[in-house]
């Protein structure tokens, strides 16, 4: 018999829905269940490869790692990557078929429905519960005919759905009754709940409106879950505003490390394990933020490098950056931000852009070329050089993973990384580049910073040329403490009870 399914959508992005299945995914879990979740089309520019070398949407690893297994892309069908000009990078069952506009998308709606459903069958086949997520809003009714996420999956497998609403936002009743009105008769019937979300203040104060909303829908409220800052899971899309100007405002701090916000940052989790450092001030430079002077500066991945590059001389960053290394601040460069690094960028096959070439910042001396095809790997290896920025790092081990498009070959600078296993598959692979003075440092390995001995050197290091002192690494807590809070916040907010009954499954 096919898995037992429950479908959160919501009334609009950023309703909660990615936390909300992450939550479900370890309660079910916890319960006993062998769940998984499912997300038929996801677009984020956060994105995770698997065991296997596939790529999918790290929202759906998060949840995956809440249900206690392993990603799968059969958990993400189809990832839209945004590229500049309109366009998406249409990555399906985690292999890229190319860049697409909408309607060149939507123009292969029969094509990606057989995949969305085919995987989501094939869930259905290995896992008791499958636990799946829309996108945006089910409402849009412009885009209804071209449905691959929303109700067409809820319709498909019969899936009782959970609304959710952002009370956060205003207007939340408006939202839910508003919704259940645009949708057709066979899709409201599939509303079987209500979920308020990210609410603060006194519940008594909320509880005339959830009795309204009951009455004029007929439709129970499932619970009201609090507004949270305090656990801490990987973000679906970006760094929420508020987040941003608390890390931007922070006081007290020993060293101030600047990410630059490009306009098409990708796999920004890479940093989550700085900020959870005493004595640091992690910032991302956006349009309009000074540089300052930071003790180190970080160029992240990007989805779209040339046209991130262009935002850096546009805005004037590059010659700020530039300064500060030509002085001897450190410069670390992630995947594209260390293409940006080099010399030149050359896309003779317009991969990436209509741009054939451009220059790079010329910190260190690289050319990397675009091809067609895309390495995704996850990588074990090892850190081989001791100096500069990597002083006292020389030895340590590495995981991490790698996503990237170009093809980067270095002039006679010392690689700093040795990778020594791809995707399960041994052998000896240099990577990265480090300068002669050990300032700028370039690699394609994300994750980089998951790595507790080599962040802790790093850090070190910039402390010691500060001349400040580092509190000792204290973890605060790990990412399973982190799930199992999420958990108990949301079975302590919501009715399980009806929860399970509304899934047709036993929840004693």
């Amino acid at each position: 018999m096919p898995g037992k399914v429950v479908m959160v959508q919501g009334t609009a992005s950023s309703a909660g829905k990615s936390t909300l299945v992450a939550a479900l995914c370890r309660i079910l879990r916890q319960d006993g269940w062998n769940v998984a979740p499912f997300k038929a089309q996801n677009m984020s520019l956060n994105s995770f490869v698997t065991a296997d070398g596939k790529e999918m949407g790290r929202a759906q690893v998060v949840q995956a790692e809440a249900a206690v297994v392993e990603p799968h892309v059969d958990m993400n069908p189809i990832l839209l990557k945004p590229e500049a000009d309109n366009r998406s990078q249409v990555v399906v069952m985690g292999v890229p078929i190319g860049g697409l506009d909408a309607v060149e998308y939507y123009s292969r709606k029969k094509y990606m429905w057989a995949k969305v459903t085919e995987a989501l069958d094939r869930l259905r086949s290995r896992y008791d519960v499958v636990v799946i997520e829309g996108a945006g809003s089910p409402a849009e009714i412009n885009l209804k005919d071209k449905d691959i996420v929303n109700m067409a999956v809820a319709r498909y497998c019969r899936a009782p759905v959970l609304l959710v609403g952002n009370i956060d936002l205003g207007g939340v009743f408006a939202s839910l009754v508003g919704t259940l009105e645009l949708l057709d008769p066979e899709e409201r019937a599939l509303v079987r709940a209500f979920v308020i979300n990210k609410f603060r203040g006194d519940l008594s104060l909320l509880t005339p409106g959830l009795t309204w909303l009951e009455e004029r829908t007929r439709i129970p409220v499932a619970g009201v879950v609090p507004y949270f800052k305090d656990i801490r899971i990987p973000e679906e899309d970006s760094v929420p505003l508020e987040r941003r100007l608390r890390m931007k405002a922070g006081a007290g701090y020993l060293l101030d490390i600047a990410v630059i916000g490009f306009p098409h940052i990708a796999n920004f989790d890479d940093f989550d394990p700085l900020e959870q450092e005493s004595g640091i001030r992690l910032r991302y430079v956006e349009p309009n933020d000074h540089l300052g002077n930071p003790d180190l500066i970080i160029l992240p991945g990007t989805k779209s490098t040339i046209a991130d590059l262009a935002y850096l001389r546009d805005t004037g960053l590059d010659r700020e950056i530039a300064a500060h290394a030509r002085c001897g601040v450190p410069v670390i460069g992630i995947c594209g931000g260390y293409q940006m690094l080099g010399k030149w960028i050359l896309d003779p096959q317009h991969v990436e852009s209509d741009h054939s070439r451009a220059q790079g910042l010329g910190l260190l001396p690289l050319t990397t070329v675009f091809t067609p095809n895309k390495s995704t790997h996850q990588i074990q290896g090892r850190v081989v050089e001791g100096r500069g920025i990597l002083r006292g790092a020389s030895g340590l081990p590495l995981q991490g993973y790698e996503i990237h498009m170009g093809q980067t070959s270095e002039e006679g600078e010392s690689p700093p990384f040795v990778i020594e296993g791809r995707s399960g598959s041994p052998g000896q692979h240099p990577d990265g580049a480090l300068n002669s003075e050990g300032n700028i440092l370039g690699t394609y390995i994300h994750g980089l910073f998951h790595n507790e001995g080599l962040r802790r050197a790093i850090l070190s290091e910039l402390a010691r040329r500060k001349g400040v002192c580092l509190p000792p690494w204290t973890r605060v807590s790990t990412v399973e403490e982190e799930y199992n809070r999420l958990a108990d916040l949301v079975r302590g907010s919501l009715d399980m009870g009806l929860v399970y009954r509304i899934m047709g499954i036993d929840g004693t």
